[in-house]
């Protein structure tokens, strides 16, 4: 078995469904290579009944009328590797079922018996009645067995969404507990990155947040005897780069019109402030109705992409903004450039463009980091909703505030620089107009607190009052 990190939230959950002493219905689903798969396998290790992945639909070389007979070979060869035993291949997915059926059934009756199908979108294809199956295997005989603890998951949210946790037929009220597992926060990094042996200080964990987000799958490639940078050039820049192609890869492992989803994700990382739904459809070929509306959603879903309104702004008006790290990155630096320019990120780590996204992308990583952010200014206990701001002229924004329950809001500013942030002349006196400009635009009522996010603090001189409080890049690395 291998070492879980994090996860204490969702191994405590898996370990109350598996000692509950009643039939267990769990749903699995998160953004891809974010470790689900990994999390069950080796909580579960050495416990499993069944254990089935199915064939993914994007390596299948087959003919697409052939991947259901292909799924049918697959699932009753795993059959056959737990002890199960089938004379002639199933003809469908009901007797594919029964053929489990009948295996558990023969298995002794000693303790739980945990049946874990991984990947479960990619088992239906085309009309192949998957689904209704796994509806009259549970409803017809798991539903009544004390001792099953079923398991399904699947990176395709929103098929998961709308097949499984929100199924309006025979599943329907089914589920006994759904897990949506998200990715790591920067402490989790950096307890992987510890077991990993990668040494690596808390600004360069930082940047690599920037980079790979909390992505366990991409932090594996990640090498110990090699510097952030050697390591940013090697997976994206070097010839053959493993994360090169991973883009395309991504989206084309979860969804067949994966160039539309593509389409909505370019668009979005144009702007950082994200765009509405009717923007979407006025920029994209993709038509501003319900097929827009669950694209947005199964993205939402998948952590690649958050929806937000604007404080002090209407509640119509939802933007929705890319925040998937591996995505922004590749179309920073990789997307639509041919070819690749070999040791990039080493030759330009310096320089102002690369300074001018690192400033941009600790921004972003600061966002999702919100309930640090709380905690470490001394509000972690108070009820406070977390929104951007934009000047109903336009012409100044702050990206995030805190509108405290104890009638104070917290405006942040983040700054990500080499050594202790240093406040002019200027900079406060664009400070002083911004909570002007707020207050005036918001008819605020309550005291109003600037507050510096930074990585190594605040430099104390004439200027640095105007923040009410400062909290520095440690504090980011908070248990969630």
């Amino acid at each position: 078995m291998q070492e879980i990190i994090g996860r204490k939230t969702e191994r405590k959950e898996l370990e109350r469904l598996y000692e509950s002493g009643r039939p267990e219905f769990l749903a699995v689903y998160g953004r891809r290579r974010v470790g689900k798969t990994f999390l069950i396998r080796e909580h579960f290790s050495g416990r499993f009944a069944f254990y089935h992945t199915a064939i993914s639909p994007a390596d299948f070389q087959g003919k697409k009328k052939d991947l259901k007979r292909e799924q049918l070979r697959a699932f009753c060869s795993s059959i056959q590797q737990f002890g199960g035993d089938w004379d002639t291949m199933p003809a469908d997915w009901f007797e594919a079922f029964a053929c489990l059926r009948t295996m558990l059934e023969q298995q002794s009756n000693t303790g739980r018996k945990v049946v874990f199908i991984d990947e479960l979108p990619w088992m239906e294809s085309g009309r192949s009645g998957f689904v209704s199956a796994l509806e009259h295997f549970w409803n017809g005989w798991g539903a009544g067995q004390a001792d099953l603890m079923l398991i399904v998951c699947g990176s395709a949210a929103s098929w998961m969404n709308d097949k499984i946790i929100n199924n309006t037929g025979g599943l329907y009220g089914r589920l006994t507990y759904e897990m949506h597992l998200s990715p790591f926060n920067l402490a989790e990094c950096e307890q992987f990155y510890e077991s990993r042996g990668i040494s690596m200080d808390r600004y360069d964990q930082v940047q690599s947040y920037m980079v790979f987000g909390g992505i366990p799958y991409y932090l594996n490639y990640l090498r110990p005897e090699n510097s952030l940078a050697e390591n940013i050039d090697n997976l994206f820049f070097a010839k053959n780069g493993r994360l090169q192609k991973e883009f395309e890869r991504l989206y084309g492992s979860l969804y067949s019109d994966s160039e539309k989803y593509m389409e909505i994700v370019r668009l979005l990382a144009t702007k950082r402030s994200g765009f509405t739904r009717k923007e979407i459809a006025d920029q994209t070929s993709i038509a501003y109705n319900g097929r827009l509306s669950k694209m947005l959603q199964s993205l939402e879903k998948s952590d690649f992409v958050v929806s937000y309104t604007y404080y002090g702004g209407s509640m119509r008006n939802v933007y929705y903004k890319l925040v998937d790290r591996i995505s922004l990155f590749h179309l920073a630096f990789l997307d639509g450039k041919k070819p690749v320019c070999q040791g990039f990120w080493t030759k330009n780590i310096r320089t102002p463009e690369l300074n001018t996204w690192r400033g941009l992308a600790f921004e972003e990583v600061c966002l999702l980091h919100e309930a640090q952010i709380k905690r470490a200014l001394g509000f972690g206990a108070v009820d406070a909703v977390a929104a951007p701001w934009r000047s109903k002229a336009g012409t100044a924004q702050v990206d995030l505030l805190f509108d405290r329950s104890d009638r104070v809001v917290n405006l942040c500013e983040m700054k990500f620089v080499s050594d202790e942030f240093s406040v002019d002349k200027d900079y406060d006196a664009e400070l002083r107009r911004k909570v002007e400009r707020f207050t005036k635009d918001t008819n605020c009522k309550k005291s109003v607190h600037l507050s510096l996010v930074t990585t190594y603090g605040l430099v104390q001189n004439k200027y640095s009052s105007c923040f009410q409080s400062v909290m520095m890049m440690d504090d980011l690395f908070r248990e969630g």
